[in-house]
C-alpha cells in the first residue's frame, strides 16, 4: 500500500491550508486513516483520525481549526488546517490502518510533508 501526500507548505499564521494522502494498491477497505504531525526535537503526534464510517476524533490542540474527511471510493484523507498557529509546524505524516482479520492487522505510512506557519 502506497500513501502519496500533497498540500504542504509555508504559509502566515491565521492562513489555512489542505492536506490531501491518496492510499493505492489495496482491495481492502481502509478501516482507519490519520494524519500525524512531528516537530524538530519531538514526538511524533496524533492530530486527527478517522474511521470508514465517518467518525472522527482530534487531538485537543487542534479541536475546532481542524477538519479529517475522507473518501472512500478514492480512498483519500483530507485534513483542513485554518487558523494556524506557528506552533502547527511540523512534518505531518498520513497513515492508514486495515484489519483484515482480527490477526492481520496492517499499519502504512506515506512519507510526510513539512507544513510551516510564520508568525
Amino acid at each position: 500500500v502506497q500513501l502519496v501526500e500533497s498540500g504542504g507548505g509555508l504559509v502566515q499564521a491565521g492562513g489555512s491550508l489542505r492536506l490531501s494522502c491518496a492510499a493505492s494498491g489495496t482491495t481492502f477497505s481502509i478501516n482507519y486513516m490519520g494524519w500525524h504531525r512531528q516537530a524538530p526535537g519531538k514526538q511524533r503526534e496524533l492530530v486527527a483520525g478517522i474511521t470508514s464510517g465517518g467518525s472522527a476524533n482530534y487531538a485537543d490542540s487542534v479541536k475546532g481549526r481542524f477538519t479529517i474527511s475522507r473518501d472512500n471510493a478514492k480512498n483519500t484523507v483530507y485534513l483542513q488546517m485554518n487558523s494556524l498557529k506557528p506552533e502547527d509546524t511540523a512534518v505531518y505524516y498520513c497513515n492508514a490502518i486495515i484489519i483484515v482479520t482480527l490477526t492481520s492487522v496492517s499499519d502504512y505510512w506515506g512519507q510526510g510533508t513539512q507544513v510551516t506557519v510564520s508568525s
